[in-house]
């Protein structure tokens, strides 16, 4: 028997919840597919009805609209990740040994969950590379934020800042130091696929790399370098 990973999910993303059905996992599983091979400017509901099989009407009464969706996964895959990094650390007492998991973690690529059969984790995880500020970076993210949607991010940031302060107490800037490797790892690797010159790891093209630098940074600036 397979164990299936449920992770909590802020219900005011959703009209209906799209684990509750199989239609529902579907949206979740073609939209993964199509954002990551198209985009998240040409991806449309009526295109994920198309490649579905389904009629638009029907996705709308999962999700309000794609940003929506596209929230609604990043926060998923956010949420995924905490479980990743509190699984894999759990038996680990030294916090700098830890942090440098971590860090492994956030740099390199993922792969496919078996617990979690409708949602592709290495193809999200290229989503949020390419994708996954967007769900942030809006007019509307004072009113986002009111309702929470971004608490998965944030507790990501806090299970880091633990860790971090753990390993380093005096260190004054652990949640500005979470925060930042997760997006610079991210951004690091974007630059290295898309924007070589912006990067040192634009001929090798190895994640191994911006693992190296990260680890480099954060423990240069905990003075444990």
């Amino acid at each position: 028997m397979k164990l299936q990973l449920q992770i909590k999910m802020n219900e005011a993303l959703y009209l209906k919840n799209p684990e509750s059905s199989d239609l529902g996992k579907n949206i979740l599983k073609h939209s993964v597919q199509l954002i990551y091979k198209a985009g998240f400017e040409a991806f449309t509901f009526k295109k994920l009805a198309e490649n579905i099989g389904t009629t638009e009407a029907g996705i709308y009464r999962y999700f309000e609209n794609k940003h929506k969706l596209l929230v609604y996964l990043t926060a998923w895959y956010w949420g995924w990740l905490e479980f990743q990094i509190s699984f894999q650390t759990n038996n680990i007492a030294d916090p700098a040994i830890r942090l440098k998991k971590v860090i492994n973690l956030l740099a390199t690529a993922v792969e496919d969950d078996e617990q979690t059969s409708y949602i592709n984790e290495s193809l999200l995880h290229q989503i949020i590379i390419t994708e996954g500020s967007k769900a942030y970076l809006t007019k509307q993210v004072g009113e986002d934020n009111k309702q929470q949607f971004f608490k998965p991010y944030k507790d990501l940031c806090a299970v880091v800042s633990v860790i971090i302060s753990e390993c380093s107490p005096e260190y004054k800037y652990p949640k500005s130091l979470a925060s930042t490797i997760i997006e610079m790892a991210h951004f690091q690797n974007f630059f290295m696929n898309n924007l070589p010159s912006l990067t040192d790891f634009g001929v090798a093209k190895e994640e191994s790399e911006i693992s190296a630098f990260l680890n480099d940074l954060v423990f240069t600036s905990l003075g444990k370098g």
